[in-house]
């Protein structure tokens, strides 16, 4: 099976939240959920953190953007991360 970029992405991004010992959930998008919700919803020392995964030069579709601004405006903080910011996130759960 063939491994997607974006996948790759979402590999590595477990690889730091798991290193750092961060709660995370992977929703799966079905015809019973909620669509446009992050890849990861994240808990890190009380704060809630949801990451979009993208690869390459993906971008957000409008309903990700919504749920993301909803997060943001619930006091939730967010992240796009691909993987020429990987060390942004691997920053950010070391300092907490």
């Amino acid at each position: 099976m063939a491994t997607t970029p974006e996948a790759k992405v979402k590999a590595k991004i477990k690889a730091i939240l798991k290193a750092h010992n961060v709660y995370y959930a992977m929703p799966i998008g079905t015809g019973y959920g909620s669509s446009g919700v992050p890849d990861f919803l994240c808990c890190i020392k009380g704060k809630f953190l949801a990451i979009e995964a993208k690869a390459g030069k993906g971008t957000t579709t409008a309903l990700q953007e919504k749920n993301l601004k909803s997060i943001r405006e619930s006091g939730g903080l967010t992240a796009v991360i691909y993987e020429t910011n990987l060390s942004d996130l691997e920053k950010f759960v070391g300092e907490q």
